[in-house]
């Protein structure tokens, strides 16, 4: 967590604020002549050596090596974020993109996945989110399609405008009426039930009636069996996008690290965890390498936002990346995505 905060003169923190800035662009040491050309000012570069000393002493730069320059520690990117930083509002421009793409008339599932697409691409980062427990998803609706290849799409219409439209592959093919009458026997028998539980009674029905049941329930079985989520689906805590992004922090040195952070996210427990210390919290919340809590996962930092709807927090939306992240650009994107996307679930 966090440690308690420490109280630097003028020239200590524009020096710790432009240090940390250069090791964001290009995650090399800083050295004290360097340091005097960024930070403007009419110093030598010995009073500069005197500074970074000190911000040695209180754990907020180190050198990486013999004779090298200087990197913040987490402690002094955590001072930067929490005390120098200068977050960019998001251009109305971009603000009125996001809106667009968060069109309320989409339904829920599509909104989810396409606010972590938003702050994945945006960010150049993994985004995350927890999704909503939905323990009232209720067939409203099913239709099928035949397609070619023995595939037929179905279309599920869950609550009140929820759309979802899977392909599947089937054994054989069915006619335009063989599925008509099939979609019939299911709205007319398991409209309004929790549709995670329409598979397993439709399955059930299967093995007490297989001798027994005419072609129309035949069929319905046969395309509902694999059309139809299941309860394994429904166990999807969170949601994870653009992982790929991370692939550009891995060179040389850094590839173990990366593997940590890519591993990071089949660790549900942690990662459950974790979104879990963000969703109670107002605002965007951010953890700094050990702050993350995922052993092995050091040089790493989370940004998170929660989504609500009428004060009723639903989830977290969030990226993964390295601890040298343009922390200004990438709050805004975050904190805006979330707080859209409650308007965007609301109406």
């Amino acid at each position: 967590m966090p440690t308690s905060p420490q109280i630097l003169n003028d020239r200590a923190a524009t020096l710790l604020k432009k240090l940390v800035n250069s090791y964001i662009t290009d995650g090399q040491p800083v050295g004290s002549r360097q340091l005097a050309d960024m930070a403007g000012l009419d110093i030598s570069s010995a009073t500069i050596r005197n500074v970074m000393s000190g911000l040695e002493k209180k754990g907020l730069v180190r050198a990486p090596h013999t004779s090298a320059g200087k990197i913040p520690t987490e402690q002094g990117i955590r001072m930067f974020v929490d005390t120098l930083l200068e977050v960019q509002p998001l251009k109305k421009q971009l603000f009125d993109k996001l809106k667009a793409q968060l069109n309320p008339d989409q339904d829920k599932e599509t909104l989810i996945h396409q606010a972590n697409q938003i702050v994945s691409e945006l960010t150049h980062m993994a985004g995350v989110i927890s999704v909503p427990k939905n323990s009232q998803s209720k067939l409203r609706h099913i239709e099928f399609l035949p397609l070619p290849d023995n595939k037929v799409l179905a279309i599920l219409v869950t609550n009140e405008k929820e759309v979802q439209n899977r392909v599947v592959h089937m054994g054989q093919d069915y006619s335009v009426s063989q599925l008509q009458a099939a979609a019939n026997y299911l709205n007319q028998h398991f409209s309004g039930q929790d549709i995670y539980s329409v598979r397993n009674e439709v399955l059930s029905d299967l093995n007490r009636t297989r001798k027994d049941m005419d072609a129309i329930m035949r069929t319905a079985i046969d395309v509902a069996g694999r059309a139809l989520p299941n309860f394994e689906e429904k166990d999807q805590p969170y949601l994870v996008q653009g992982k790929s992004n991370l692939v550009r922090y891995g060179d040389g040195k850094d590839m173990s690290q990366l593997q940590h952070m890519l591993d990071m996210f089949d660790q549900k427990r942690e990662m459950l965890g974790l979104l879990d210390r963000c969703i109670q919290a107002e605002g965007v919340k951010i953890f700094i390498g050990n702050e993350v809590g995922v052993e092995g996962v050091g040089d790493c930092s989370v940004v998170t936002a929660p989504y609500s709807v009428d004060g009723e927090m639903l989830g977290v939306l969030g990226v993964v990346g390295p601890t040298r992240i343009n922390y200004d650009k990438v709050i805004p994107v975050v904190d805006v995505t979330a707080r859209l996307l409650g308007e965007a679930l609301k109406t």
